[in-house]
């Protein structure tokens, strides 16, 4: 297992829910929660990435069920291949069909209710995405996910 902090993103058009994990890359927490209508939302997360001296970026790829493409799907890649210019880490993309879906479930689980979950769904959303990025890369012994130059080329 690589040893530095990564973060994990899940970007959606009004916000990107940011999850990071610990130094040991076993555990995932939510981090904060980065409005897209500020101007300068790739620049916060530059100096996120910059503060915490991370290694990696992952960020979820939203494919429809069947594995297709949608316009949220070209927004992430927007986002993905922008961050990827800006930034001196790695940047890589994961499946995240479901994650909305699993976000939504563990807070209902934990008593939340739909109107609560609103200011950290997309902090646990991203915290899914990074958690399981880190156990793909444990249990399979490879980097998670794909390079964002990679899926762009596809």
């Amino acid at each position: 297992m690589r040893h530095g902090v990564r973060l994990g993103l899940d970007v959606g058009t009004v916000r990107i829910g940011v999850a990071v994990s610990d130094a040991e890359g076993i555990l995932a927490t939510p981090l904060s929660t980065v409005q897209r209508s500020d101007n300068n939302f790739l620049a916060q997360l530059e100096t996120l990435v910059q503060e915490r001296h991370i290694v990696e970026v992952i960020i979820g790829l939203p494919l429809a069920l069947s594995g297709s493409m949608t316009a949220s799907t070209q927004d992430a890649l927007n986002v993905a291949r922008d961050l990827d210019a800006l930034l001196a880490v790695p940047v890589r993309m994961v499946d995240e069909r479901l994650t909305t879906v699993s976000a939504h479930s563990a807070l209902r689980q934990n008593g939340k209710k739909q109107k609560q979950t609103r200011q950290v769904i997309d902090q646990v959303a991203a915290v899914v995405i990074l958690q399981h990025a880190l156990e793909t890369e444990r249990s399979q012994g490879r980097h998670p996910g794909t390079l964002v130059a990679e899926v762009l080329e596809q």
